[in-house]
């Protein structure tokens, strides 16, 4: 039994691994978009390596040898991609074709938001091959990537739980209530992309204040160092005031007059030192 357990681990290590680089890959696609003050399609990501008897128990649903599994099971790396809008789905997408033939391959998708399953699944599937570097040379692994709004990612998670809970056997009236929870995701999908560009431009602005609100604290500890507790205290009394005027203009002032003060006082600091 150990023995058949550690074969076991040892198969899934490179799914492991692809999971692994494809996650960082996706988050540095969305770091990339933010770091320049884009926005980004890709909210967060996650990823997951199918459990060892959830492999097994497909493999007897599905009439799957286990021997065949490498070549034939294609969701044992999982890649989940969470976008804000429903139009950012199919911008991922296109990111996702254009890296194709490159660090990854397409093999195949399954467009389930234009053509959402009976019980009101949405979510864009793509499955693609994806090479990685092992101790003990190259693999070639099948890996699942879904596309999903985070409405879309809330209902899919309850109806996992009811499946799992039913044996996907679900009473006709929790999946009755499944299917109009899944139109209610539809239109609150579709009502949020109708006022895009102001969320967007909304969050952009809390973003922007919330990086030089950062920056100020950041500025405050350091000047702590070398400012008399009387002139901190003023420093922080007139931040007190920025703060309530909630003005972006004031904000941005006084982050360059405190970071003025910094190279005098770090130059008064060297001369004492020599």
């Amino acid at each position: 039994m150990k023995e058949r357990v550690r074969e076991w681990k040892e198969f899934l290590l490179p799914y492991q691994q692809a999971v692994d680089e494809l996650k960082v890959k996706f988050k540095a696609i969305r770091k990339e978009y933010r770091e320049t003050s884009k926005y980004s399609p890709i909210e967060f990501v996650t990823g997951r390596v199918k459990k060892i008897s959830s492999i097994i128990e497909k493999c007897e649903r599905r009439n799957i040898d286990i021997d065949d599994i490498q070549e034939v099971m294609e969701d044992i790396a999982g890649i989940r991609i969470m976008c804000q809008f429903k139009d950012d789905i199919y911008n991922v997408v296109d990111l996702i074709h254009k890296r194709s033939g490159k660090d990854l391959e397409v093999l195949y998708e399954k467009d389930y938001i234009a053509n959402p399953k009976e019980s009101g699944y949405k979510s864009y599937h793509i499955v693609i091959k994806y090479s990685v570097q092992t101790a003990f040379g190259e693999e070639n692994i099948l890996a699942e990537l879904q596309i999903r709004t985070l409405a879309m990612n809330f209902w899919a998670t309850i109806e996992h739980s009811l499946n799992y809970k039913y044996k996907k056997d679900i009473p006709a009236d929790v999946k009755s209530k499944l299917v109009n929870a899944a139109k209610a995701v539809t239109i609150l999908d579709d009502e949020v992309c109708g006022i895009r560009d102001e969320i967007i431009n909304a969050q952009q602005i809390f973003e922007l204040k919330s990086n030089v609100v950062l920056d100020i604290t950041k500025n405050l500890k350091r000047l702590e160092k070398y400012c008399e507790p009387e002139k901190i205290k003023k420093y922080y009394e007139e931040f007190d005031d920025v703060w309530e005027s909630e003005d972006e203009e004031k904000f941005k002032e006084f982050l360059v007059k405190i970071k003025s003060e910094i190279p005098l006082y770090n130059m008064s600091n060297e001369g004492d030192e020599n």
